[in-house]
């Protein structure tokens, strides 16, 4: 049986720029790997999606196997250690924003700049903010989620099923504290690749 993924699952002005090859890149990636996307992508105009529980080295690979299967106009936010000189170009290329830590506010400014500029646009985000397991999440993501007029939407990195889910949409309130511990709280029943650490 193939594994569902394809460029149907997501509405037509979040579509990018991934031609025919990278499409079938992604979806014989997955397929090759056993893993399947489920669900689709909302009709929204701007989504910040926050992908857990990241606990292995391989969600990098099957997320970009995932954008250019899903043909899906994102920017993702990674670690700036990943943009080092002679990767940096191919990184971004992809759609990466380095994140430098030490200058936060920077760095949600530099987002909303972006946001802005697209009609339609999804920016993708690990909230744990490292692979080890951490007690408390990084916030920047509802920062950004408010400053954009972003919904949010989970998806979960369920290693037992080898699914990619499209999950739910989430309106923060406004109470970062409460809605961090409901976001927490909600990718708690899945269990990533290193299921040690989810």
């Amino acid at each position: 049986m193939v594994k569902r993924v394809s460029k149907n699952q997501v509405p037509l002005h979040l579509r990018g720029r991934w031609g025919s090859f990278f499409q079938w890149m992604g979806a014989t990636t997955l397929i090759f790997f056993g893993w399947q996307v489920s669900g689709n992508i909302p009709d929204e105009e701007r989504i910040v999606i926050i992908a857990a529980p990241h606990t292995s080295n391989w969600d990098f690979v099957l997320a970009i196997a995932a954008l250019f299967a899903l043909n899906i106009n994102i920017k993702w936010l990674g670690k700036d250690s990943l943009f080092r000189p002679g990767l940096s170009w191919f990184f971004k290329w992809l759609g990466g924003i380095p994140v430098n830590r030490d200058n936060p506010a920077f760095l949600i400014d530099h987002v909303v700049e972006i946001v802005e500029k697209e009609k339609g646009l999804a920016i993708g985000m690990s909230p744990e903010g490292s692979r080890k397991k951490v007690n408390r999440w990084k916030s920047g993501f509802l920062r950004i989620a408010e400053q954009t007029n972003s919904k949010i939407l989970f998806l979960s990195i369920d290693s037992p099923s080898k699914t990619l889910k499209i999950g739910q949409l989430f309106e923060p309130s406004g109470n970062r504290e409460n809605d961090l511990n409901f976001v927490m709280e909600y990718f708690k029943q899945f269990k990533g690749i290193n299921s040690k650490q989810s």
